[in-house]
């Protein structure tokens, strides 16, 4: 299934490390990151779940709920986790997906059948509370993600949401954000109490109004 930004993120039925989920009643009216592995006990996975699990506060304090996913078994998955909390010192406590079916991994075009015909590649999704797709990103099986940068794309997603504004590159927040072309400059004054940057026509940057 090939799917697009602002498409209906697919409901699903899985067995997880937390028992059964019913996908759409976990993340409710939160935001939702679903993030693929290739494997269990493979050593970049073991990096990222950790990293994920150090960054469980900070996704908590945006209102995001996290699930991982792979195509091994939950109980295989509760092994791995004993040897993620070891490893990063840490206590990972979001469900990890027991797709051994592949039945999400199909419905989110997770398998790349030209990088592997039966691993799931580093897919990621980042999903509104609408159940819309707001990001995704696609890494291959060798290279780890940046979580950090998953935390600032959320900042920058809600910003967005929230306001109406875009986020220039290399955007952190608290950063000055870009008004939107279709913004007035009339608008854009009140949006910021007069302390409107433009740099040309298009070009008009404003303080971070949260």
């Amino acid at each position: 299934m090939s799917l697009r930004l602002e498409d209906k993120a697919p409901d699903f039925n899985a067995l997880s490390t937390m028992g059964n989920i019913n996908f759409y009643e976990y993340i409710h009216n939160s935001w939702a990151i679903l993030f693929s592995h290739p494997a269990d006990f493979t050593p970049v996975c073991t990096t990222e779940l950790g990293a994920t699990a150090m960054l469980q506060e900070e996704f908590k304090k945006r209102n995001v709920k996290v699930l991982a996913l792979s195509i091994d078994s939950a109980e295989k998955h509760l092994e791995w986790i004993k040897d993620i909390n070891e490893y990063q010192k840490v206590k990972l406590d979001f469900p990890i997906i027991a797709d051994t079916t592949r039945q999400v991994a199909i419905l989110y075009g997770m398998i790349h059948p030209n990088a592997s015909e039966t691993f799931t590649v580093r897919s990621l999704f980042i999903i509104g509370p609408d159940k819309k797709i707001k990001l995704i990103i696609n890494y291959p099986l060798s290279i780890g993600r940046n979580f950090i940068e998953i935390l600032r794309v959320v900042d920058a997603l809600q910003l967005a949401a929230a306001h109406h504004v875009y986020t220039p590159a290399n955007w952190q927040k608290g950063d000055h954000v870009i008004v939107p072309p279709s913004i007035s400059d009339e608008d854009a004054a009140t949006m910021s109490n007069d302390t409107v940057t433009k740099l040309k026509p298009y070009l008009r940057f404003i303080p971070d109004p949260s």
